[in-house]
């Protein structure tokens, strides 16, 4: 007598998986992994130790609110990118894009969960940024005699936050377009250097295509917490479009097409 024989099916009426779950499973997974938790915990570490340096050797003229927010923000643009390399990497370098892509087959979905999680890791950066710069200028006033001047501009908060989010998204789209962790880390430092260093050695590249395709020296003006000109922004919105909107849209039009194994 032969065993009965079952059948999986598949309920096509069922709801599919809400984007709030998916956003707070890739919330799990930045931090989750050893690589993910000692880069923030190494964001914390330096952003003390620039606080510590700046408390015992910089100038009392230079200990103000300001000057410490705009110091925590250089690991945190350094390192977060990086972070959001991890986070879109993680299906093909730790090989578990099978078990995701077969749970929410729609990788659109997975793909903008990862970069709402990513824009929220940026937001948090720039309020921890603000609080270890509150911390640091209190103890600038009590240790350094009336120091710690609090005068700061939402133009400079804003711009602050607008760096942040691009540094993110530009590691981002390098992260969807390599879909390797190392790679991705490499070409994401490299590229713009290389760029930045034959643009200022040619003459002709320095004096005509530099200014409209260095992200860098874009977004010099909006490092200083001072209102810009409509010509800066355009340089910015231009080298954007280069550096951040290309791998971007090519990423993703790869991450949709390439073969899950």
């Amino acid at each position: 007598m032969s065993a009965p024989t079952t059948y999986a099916t598949i309920d096509m009426d069922a709801p599919g998986i809400p984007m709030s779950r998916l956003v707070k499973v890739e919330l799990r997974k930045l931090v989750d992994t050893r690589a993910g938790f000692w880069l923030v915990v190494s964001m914390l570490i330096i952003a003390a130790l620039i606080t510590t340096a700046m408390l015992i050797w910089a100038p009392d003229d230079q200990l103000t609110f300001a000057s410490l927010f705009a110091m925590m923000n250089i690991p945190t643009g350094i390192l977060l990118p990086v972070l959001a390399i991890l986070l879109v990497t993680s299906e093909w370098s730790q090989r578990t894009g099978l078990v995701t892509f077969t749970i929410e087959p729609k990788r659109s979905l997975v793909v903008t969960a990862k970069l709402i999680v990513s824009l929220i890791a940026g937001v948090a950066a720039v309020v921890a940024a603000l609080a270890l710069g509150a911390i640091g200028n209190i103890l600038a006033g009590v240790f350094h005699g009336g120091a710690g001047a609090w005068d700061m501009t939402w133009t400079g908060v804003g711009h602050s936050v607008l760096l942040q989010m691009m540094y993110l998204v530009q590691g981002f789209g390098f992260g969807m377009l390599i879909m390797s962790s190392a790679a991705a880390i490499v070409l994401f430092f490299a590229l713009p250097t290389v760029w930045s260093i034959v643009a200022s050695i040619v003459p002709w590249l320095r004096d005509n295509i530099q200014p409209w395709a260095d992200l860098g020296m874009a977004q010099l003006p909006f490092q200083s917490g001072e209102a810009v000109t409509g010509d800066e922004w355009l340089r910015l919105a231009v080298s954007a479009a280069i550096w951040i909107l290309l791998p971007l849209v090519l990423g993703t039009w790869r991450l949709l097409r390439s073969e899950v194994k």
